[in-house]
């Protein structure tokens, strides 16, 4: 189930409420519109598009669109699996979506795929790199099998033309291979997105850095930089995946005990590199979760990962070998209850227990948020037994976003007019301009934009404009696809917080008399056994209630009874317990 919530009044994060103009541009002159639906206000959900504006013109009004990610929910979003990127503005106009770019085959820049591209039209061509159309299609067809995509692979050497805008791409660096950026030639000039990367200049493991075509972008006049912000308050260089690779191996080469690399299901380079060094030492790897057994495969059928097969074994031949000659490559880094190593450790998997001998490293680093779920899994390894690695302790994680120097070195080689900062908190985003400025860059070249915020961009500047577009948030839960109200999350957390109370009454149906003593149902609120006065009372008052309301009503109004009955009964009970549970009434006419 799909849900629109309104950010303004929202339980789950409130803001100042946002005004949405759509009063028309007084300008007539031709610009490109620049809207991001996500990616501006959270690290996630990464999605914008471009559209292009000229009276007259055969491409007035085209648009192509970048990324289509989705964010993983909040804590307090109990039932919410996911979040995705508000379509609306488009849905009037999405005949004239000439193309989707897809950057690379992270969930936040593909998850939104399935949900939103129905939404759009399965016809409309979605551009991506050979491992990314992979993913995207083993994706699709684990969640709309017979509804297949229209999918169009390119590479960094591919030129396309989609209505007004001329595109080209190059390799970057990532933690995927296959990761490119975009420079899209508009009428206007060029604008380009970075995606997410970093400048990797002594590994292709994780991508290759495709620095001489960057490079070229200082001399072609770039009006618009659109540049990853993820790790914009890192000072430094990123790590390169050679660097890691060095202390990968001594851990490899030194165990002791069985090896669990916890990590990510797409950093496939690093995947690559443990299992080939796996090889090199003469030990066995077992490969656990789902979506990194799918991401393998997919990436051996397609030549980005190379080793013997025979190094990789089943789960349940582990037990064959000594402890010290297996390593376990495991999803579930950042705590996620349902992956491999939170099963592991809960001892819910069927096979796998963790042993006093064994290593566990996190060749990851923690996704903002996830902190305290990751403490939860570490302090749940150190009980039993096993020993603790991460990034923290030793250089064993190259992260796939670029610090501040990567960060100076890409505006320093593209040298553009302006600068979007993208891919961030806000406040990431202002980090990065005031990293912007120390390569000479003006207040005037910076815009920062939030979610919705529309940018103009013509051939002689760029512009923030006070105009928006829905960008509030769209909820998945799961269920299927359909809107709800806003209120079932607002249910869902009333009910985590302060439980439920029932009260189930007989009525006479003609008299409005309660026939016997009404029943009542606490879960999560009070224990009963202990609560004998306070639900006598709560008895005591529904009878009351119940015989008041229907006296001298004729027919009665049984909706208004339960309403009634619901609004006094939960003052009841929160001027006696100071909690507001979620208050049932359910009336059986006799």
């Amino acid at each position: 189930m799909i849900t629109n919530r309104g950010r303004a009044d929202s339980p789950v994060r409130r803001q100042n409420p946002v005004r949405f103009y759509n009063a028309p541009n007084t300008r007539k002159d031709k610009h490109v519109r620049v809207v991001p639906l996500g990616g501006l206000e959270e690290v996630g959900r990464n999605m914008m598009y471009l559209e292009y504006y000229e009276p007259g013109s055969s491409y007035h009004g085209d648009i192509i669109i970048i990324d289509m990610g989705l964010q993983f929910p909040e804590d307090n979003m109990p039932g919410i699996d996911y979040i995705i990127p508000n379509v609306a503005s488009l849905i009037p106009k999405r005949h004239k979506i000439k193309g989707v770019i897809i950057t690379h085959a992270h969930y936040d820049h593909i998850g939104g795929i399935p949900h939103l591209m129905p939404r759009l039209g399965r016809n409309i061509p979605l551009f991506g790199t050979d491992l990314t159309l992979a993913i995207i299609k083993k994706r699709q067809d684990d969640n709309s099998p017979g509804a297949p995509l229209n999918l169009k692979e390119v590479d960094n050497k591919s030129k396309i033309k989609l209505g007004p805008f001329q595109l080209e791409f190059y390799g970057i660096s990532h933690n995927i291979p296959a990761s490119v950026g975009v420079i899209v030639t508009t009428p206007v000039g060029i604008i380009v997105h970075t995606g997410d990367f970093k400048l990797d200049l002594k590994s292709d493991i994780a991508g290759k850095t495709d620095i001489e075509k960057i490079k070229t972008l200082g001399k072609r006049n770039v009006l618009l930089l659109m540049s990853d912000s993820t790790n914009a308050r890192e000072a430094g260089s990123q790590f390169s995946e050679k660097d890691i690779t060095v202390e990968i191996e001594t851990i490899v080469k030194d165990a002791k005990g069985r090896l669990i690399f916890g990590t990510f299901a797409s950093l496939l380079g690093r995947l690559n590199e443990i299992i080939q060094l796996a090889e090199k030492h003469k030990k066995k790897v077992v490969i656990e979760g789902y979506s990194m057994k799918t991401n393998i495969e997919i990436a051996v059928r397609l030549g980005y990962m190379k080793f013997n097969k025979k190094t990789i074994i089943p789960v349940q031949e582990a037990p064959n070998y000594p402890p010290h000659k297996v390593i376990i490559l495991a999803t579930g880094a950042q705590g996620e209850d349902n992956a491999v190593l939170m099963r592991i450790v809960d001892k819910r998997h069927k096979y796998l227990r963790i042993q006093p001998s064994d290593t566990v490293v996190f060749s990851s680093s923690v996704i903002p948020g996830n902190e305290r779920s990751v403490q939860h899994l570490t302090d749940k390894l150190y009980r039993d037994g096993a020993e603790v690695i991460n990034y923290k302790m030793l250089d064993i994680h190259a992260g796939g976003h670029a610090k501040q120097e990567d960060l100076k070195l890409m505006i320093n080689l593209t040298r553009p007019r302006y600068l979007m900062p993208i891919e961030g908190n806000h406040a990431f985003l202002k980090i990065h301009g005031k990293i912007a400025k120390q390569t000479g860059m003006k207040d005037n070249q910076l815009i920062f934009a939030d979610n919705g915020q529309v940018v103009e961009a013509y051939k002689t500047e760029v512009k923030l404009t006070k105009e928006r577009v829905p960008a509030n948030y769209v909820m998945v839960d799961g269920l299927g696809v359909g809107d709800m109200q806003e209120v079932v999350l607002r249910d869902r957390q009333a009910l985590a917080e302060d439980g439920i109370f029932v009260v189930i009454a007989a009525v006479d149906s003609t008299t409005g008399k309660v026939k016997g003593s009404p029943d009542i149902i606490s879960r999560g609120f009070i224990y009963l056994r202990e609560s004998k006065q306070l639900l006598y009372e709560a008895r005591q008052l529904t009878l009351k209630i119940i015989e008041e309301t229907t006296a001298n009503m004729h027919p009665v109004n049984w909706e208004y009874v339960k309403d009634t009955l619901k609004e006094r009964l939960g003052q009841y009970l929160f001027t006696k317990t100071e909690k507001r549970p979620m208050v049932l009434s359910v009336m059986i006419e006799v």
